[in-house]
C-alpha cells in the first residue's frame, strides 16, 4: 500500500463522500474512485458501502482506518526525526483576530504532544492580511478567517461562527435581540485600508461600500465604535468592553475560522498541523 493511496483513503473515510474527499485532495473524483477500487482490490474486501448521498465504512475499513492514521502518523514523524537530524525542523503559523479562541488553545496542546521536536513560530497580524503574511512567504500556514482571494491557496475550514454588528451599550439598537444590514445603511462603518483584500473588505461591510474611520486591528475596531459611535461586524461568542454590546445579524453569512496554506506545498508538518487543528476545532 503506498502512503498516498492510504491518505487518499483517510480523506474519503473523514469526508465520507468522495466528491468532498476529492476536493479536499485537490483532485478529480475519477482517480480518486480509482485509487481506493484499487485499494480494495490489494486488501481484498471492500471498504465503503456506496450509496448515492455518499458513502459509510464497512467493518473492515474502519480497522484500515485506524491503522492508516497511524502508519501515516508515523511516516511523518519519521520524516520530521529526519528532517530534526539536518536541523531544527520549524513551522511559522500566521494568527490573525482573538487569541483567547478555546481552539488555539486546544490545537496548540496537541501539537505539541504531537510534535515536541518542532520549533513553532507565531506571526501575529492585522486586519488588512486576512493570509497572515502567507502571500509574502513570511508564514508557512495561517489560522484566519474567511472569505478572502483564494487564489493558489488551500483552505480548510474549521469552524463558522454567526456574526453581529458591534455597538454602544446606549446605542437605541442596543436593546434588539437581532437586527438586519438594512436598518445599519444610514450608519458609518470602520473600514480598512485601501488596498485591502477587496473580497475580505466586502464582507466585514456588509457587501456595501460603507463609510468611516481606517481600522487595521481589532482593538481599532473596539475603539472606533466606542469613541465615534461607528458601527461594524463581528463574530459572536467574543468578550467586549462592558460599554459595548454586539447585536446579531439575521441576514449575515457566518465567518469561517479557516486553516490556509499554500497550493501545492508538501510540508509535512503543514499537512499534520491541518489534520490536528480540524480534530481540535471538532470539540
Amino acid at each position: 500500500m503506498e502512503l498516498r493511496t492510504l491518505r487518499y483513503f483517510v480523506a474519503v473515510a473523514e469526508e465520507l463522500h468522495f466528491g468532498r474527499a476529492a476536493t479536499r485532495l485537490h483532485m478529480s473524483q475519477p482517480p480518486l474512485s480509482r485509487a481506493i477500487k484499487q485499494l480494495e482490490a490489494d486488501v481484498g474486501a471492500v471498504l465503503f458501502t456506496r450509496a448515492p448521498t455518499g458513502v459509510t465504512l464497512t467493518v473492515v475499513g474502519s480497522v484500515l482506518l485506524d491503522e492508516a492514521r497511524a502508519l501515516l502518523d508515523h511516516a511523518d514523524r519519521v520524516r520530521e526525526r529526519v528532517s530534526a537530524a539536518a536541523g531544527v525542523a520549524t513551522l511559522t503559523i500566521g494568527i490573525l483576530g482573538d487569541g483567547t479562541d478555546p481552539g488555539v488553545g486546544r490545537l496548540a496542546a496537541a501539537y505539541r504532544r504531537s510534535h515536541p521536536g518542532v520549533d513553532i513560530r507565531i506571526r501575529d497580524t492585522d486586519l488588512t492580511d486576512p493570509t497572515c503574511g502567507l502571500r509574502a512567504g513570511s508564514v508557512d500556514v495561517a489560522l484566519t478567517r474567511s472569505p478572502f482571494d483564494e487564489t493558489a491557496l488551500t483552505v480548510r475550514v474549521l469552524r463558522a461562527d454567526p456574526v453581529g454588528v458591534v455597538l454602544r451599550a446606549d446605542d437605541p439598537l442596543a436593546l434588539r435581540e437581532w437586527l438586519r444590514l438594512a436598518e445599519l445603511s444610514d450608519r458609518r462603518w470602520f473600514k480598512f485600508p485601501e488596498g485591502t483584500d477587496p473580497v475580505w473588505q466586502s464582507y466585514w461591510n456588509g457587501g456595501r461600500a460603507r463609510e468611516g474611520p481606517v481600522v487595521r486591528a481589532v482593538q481599532e475596531c473596539l475603539q472606533a465604535v466606542l469613541w465615534n459611535g461607528t458601527v461594524g461586524l463581528a463574530p459572536l461568542g467574543h468578550d467586549l468592553p462592558a460599554e459595548l454590546t454586539v447585536v446579531p445579524l439575521v441576514d449575515m453569512a457566518p465567518s469561517r475560522v479557516v486553516a490556509v496554506w499554500n497550493e501545492g506545498d508538501t510540508n509535512p508538518l503543514i499537512r499534520s498541523f491541518i489534520e490536528i487543528a480540524t480534530a481540535s476545532y471538532r470539540h
